[in-house]
């Protein structure tokens, strides 16, 4: 019985982490934006 509680558990707890990763925005850089250097590297 306590075995059957701790993988039901698991499982929920999988499946919710899941459907997060899922679910989640991952934002997108345009192409057009470049990356620009700090101040501090030209000094150098």
């Amino acid at each position: 019985m306590v075995f059957l509680m701790i993988a039901l558990a698991m499982c929920l707890i999988i499946g919710s982490a899941l459907v997060l990763l899922r679910t989640a925005n991952i934002p997108k850089i345009p192409p057009h934006i470049k990356a620009k250097p700090y101040q501090d590297d030209q000094d150098e």
